[in-house]
C-alpha cells in the first residue's frame, strides 16, 4: 500500500500513536507522518504510507491553518495546558482593542525562539528530555512567517484566533509572546490544526472511522500522484521514464513548462501513477557539468517510484 492519508487526529495522541495504529490497521511497517501535532491538538495530519513516505519533505513545506484559544493571565512551562502554572495575573483589564493589536504585531516574517517543551535536539537529545531534568538551553531563533492572524471572539480570559504560517511555527509559543505582550501571559488552551496546503480537516478521516474506510470498496486517501496538487505536472514519454529510473537526468521543451512555477515537479507517463518528483536545475547536479541543450530545460530526478526495466 503506498498512500497518503489525511488523518483528523484526536487529542490526547502523539502524532507517533497516530502512526503506530496506521502501521497495525494497514499491516504496514513503512508508515511517518509529515509535522507533527502535540497531544493536545486535534486537526490534521498528513500520514504517509508505504513508499510516500519518501514525500515527507514536500508536506512539511506546505503552509498550515489553525484556529485555537489564548487563554490570558495564566503562563504554563510548557506554554500550553498540559504544562504546569508558572505564574497567574488579572487580564481583566486588557481590553479587545489591545488583543488586536498585540495579534497583529506577530504577523509577517520574523523569528521565533523554540520553546524547551519540543522534539527539537540538542547534541542528539529531545529539548523535552532536558526540560524533564530542569535544564534550560539555548535556543537559536528561526524564521517563520505568519499571515491571517485574525481574532474570532473575546470571551475573558480566552481569545479565539486562526492564523496560516510556515512550517517550523510553534503556535503554543506564539500564544505565550502574545500573552507577555500584553503584560498579563498567557498560554495556547486549545488548538486545531484545519489544513495543510489544500487538505481540509473537513476531508480528513477519523481516526477511529480509518479502520472502516480501509476497508471501503472506495478508499482512502490519496495516491501519490493525487496527493501533490501543489506541484505543476510534466507528462514524460516512456523514454524519459526509463532515464529517470534510474536517476538521470531529463531535458524538456521549455515550452512544457512556460506557465508553470515552483520548484519541484509531479512527473507522470498517463498523469495517474507518479514516476518521479523532479527539480530543475541549470546543470546535471545543480553544479557542474553541460548546460541544458537550447530551448531545453533540464530536470533532475529527487524522488524516483519506478523500478528500472
Amino acid at each position: 500500500m503506498n498512500r497518503v492519508l489525511i488523518i483528523d487526529k484526536p487529542r490526547g495522541l502523539t502524532s507517533h500513536d497516530v502512526v503506530a495504529r496506521v502501521r497495525r490497521m494497514t499491516r504496514t511497517q513503512k508508515v511517518g507522518h509529515a509535522g507533527t501535532l502535540d497531544p493536545a491538538a486535534t486537526g490534521v495530519l498528513v500520514v504517509l504510507v508505504g513508499k510516500a513516505t519518501r514525500l515527507a519533505q514536500f508536506f512539511v513545506d506546505l503552509e498550515k491553518c489553525y484556529r485555537g484559544r489564548v487563554v490570558l493571565g495564566v503562563t504554563t512551562n510548557t506554554q500550553d495546558a498540559e504544562g504546569d502554572v508558572e505564574s497567574t495575573a488579572d487580564a481583566s483589564g486588557v481590553t479587545r482593542a489591545q488583543i488586536e493589536d498585540a495579534f497583529a504585531a506577530f504577523e509577517g516574517e520574523s523569528e521565533q525562539v523554540p520553546p524547551m517543551v519540543s522534539a527539537l535536539k540538542r547534541d542528539g537529545i529531545p529539548l523535552y528530555v532536558l526540560a524533564r531534568r530542569g535544564e534550560v538551553v539555548e535556543r537559536a531563533p528561526r524564521p517563520i512567517t505568519i499571515r491571517g492572524l485574525t481574532v474570532l471572539s473575546v470571551e475573558m480570559p480566552e481569545v479565539e484566533f486562526e492564523m496560516t504560517c510556515s512550517k517550523g511555527t510553534y503556535v503554543r509559543t506564539l500564544a505565550a509572546d502574545i500573552g507577555e505582550r500584553l503584560g498579563c501571559g498567557g498560554h495556547l488552551g486549545t488548538l486545531e490544526r484545519t489544513a495543510v496546503g489544500s487538505f481540509h480537516v473537513d476531508g480528513a478521516t477519523p481516526l477511529d472511522k480509518l479502520a472502516e474506510a480501509l476497508a471501503s470498496s472506495e478508499g482512502v486517501g490519496y495516491s501519490m500522484y493525487d496527493a501533490l496538487p501543489f506541484m505543476p505536472e510534466v507528462r514524460v514519454t516512456e523514454g524519459e521514464e526509463e532515464a529517470l529510473s534510474t536517476g538521470g537526468a531529463i531535458e524538456v521543451d521549455s515550452e512544457r513548462l512556460a506557465d508553470m512555477a515552483g520548484s519541484f515537479f509531479r512527473l507522470s507517463v498517463d498523469g495517474s501513477e507518479l514516476v518521479a518528483v523532479g527539480k530543475r536545475v541549470d546543470q546535471p547536479d545543480g553544479s557542474g557539468g553541460d548546460a541544458a541543450a537550447p530551448g531545453k530545460i533540464r530536470i533532475q530526478p529527487v524522488r524516483v517510484f519506478v523500478e528500472p526495466v
